[in-house]
């Protein structure tokens, strides 16, 4: 029976696809385009900036993936996410249907369809130290160019070939503003003030300007970027630390999980209340939203360290 409802649910799915003349890919690229385009109203405006209202949950980690998939340049894989995610919801769905388990359908529906999201926090981590060694070269080289020449410009063209992206494609989009369109050199750096999201970088960018108008204020560029220096060390010092949690995480789940199969050898009657009976069915519920839930919180306990102003 649960064979026919399945089947059905799918045959339901498809065919309702089929009629609006709509794919998968379709339907999700639309969903993110809405979540990209969403209109806030003014009072909500205020109450976001005024810090009334925190985002939290599943909305929480949504905004955070499109604020990562921005910085990394890649905004366009929203929508492969958001049909990733909305496949692994049915198959959570049909998953638990399989195992004749109502009390599961809803976490392991939410709980799956959030593992893209996941996905991307979590790897964001190793993107963003590959960020700030990238930041630490570049700006260490310009500098140095910049003390020497005293033309920030100059200094910027000499050592663009030396640049890796992302930070170079920043400095390409500065030199074609200031040779291309406009002389102004503190609007083109106002402009690339926000394109890497690194604190150091703009206080980088602001103390630059700075010595636009005062050229003995030069000699506070070199201790800046001495702090992407200081933060790689004390993240390479306290790499164990941070990732400790993902371990203890993983040995947990891995027993978790486990423990399962491990009844049915042991105690099948034990096995057997665990699957069909209702207390049974709870307890696996309760088991993989505590899972997922370990899971989010681990996920941001592994944060990189970052300079705060």
């Amino acid at each position: 029976m649960t064979t026919l409802l399945i089947v059905g649910f799918i045959g339901l799915v498809s065919g309702g696809f089929m009629l609006l003349s709509l794919s998968p890919f379709e339907l999700a690229e639309r969903v993110a385009q809405l979540l990209r385009g969403r209109k806030k109203t003014l009072a909500r405006m205020i109450k976001e900036a005024a810090g009334a209202k925190k985002v939290r949950g599943i909305r929480r980690t949504i905004l955070e993936t499109k604020e990562i998939l921005a910085v990394m340049g890649k905004e366009n894989l929203l929508g492969t996410l958001t049909a990733l995610s909305i496949m692994l919801f049915i198959a959570g769905a049909v998953f638990s249907l399989l195992m004749n388990n109502a009390l599961m359908i809803p976490v392991m529906a939410v709980g799956l369809s959030l593992l893209p999201f996941w996905q991307v926090l979590f790897t964001a981590n190793f993107y963003k130290k590959q960020l700030n060694a990238e930041l630490e070269t570049s700006l260490s080289i310009i500098t140095t160019s910049y003390l020497r020449s005293e033309n920030f410009i100059l200094a910027v063209e000499e050592n663009i070939s030396y640049l890796n992206p992302p930070v170079c494609d920043v400095f390409r989009l500065f030199l074609a503003q200031t040779n291309l369109l406009s002389a102004d050199l503190r609007l083109a750096l106002e402009n690339i003030k926000y394109k890497v999201a690194s604190e150091v970088y703009r206080e980088w960018i602001d103390a630059v300007i700075a010595c636009q108008e005062d050229k003995t204020l030069k000699t506070t560029l070199t201790p800046i970027i001495a702090k992407l220096s200081d933060m790689r060390v004390v993240s390479a010092e306290l790499d164990i630390l941070l990732y400790e949690p993902m371990k203890e995480f993983l040995t947990m789940a891995l027993l978790l999980v486990g423990n399962i199969p491990l009844i049915y050898f042991l105690n099948k009657e034990w096995f057997n209340t665990l699957m069909n009976t209702a207390a049974g069915k709870g307890v696996l519920a309760l088991s993989a939203a505590a899972l997922f839930a370990s899971l989010a919180a681990v996920i941001r306990l592994t944060r990189p360290i970052e300079y705060k102003r």
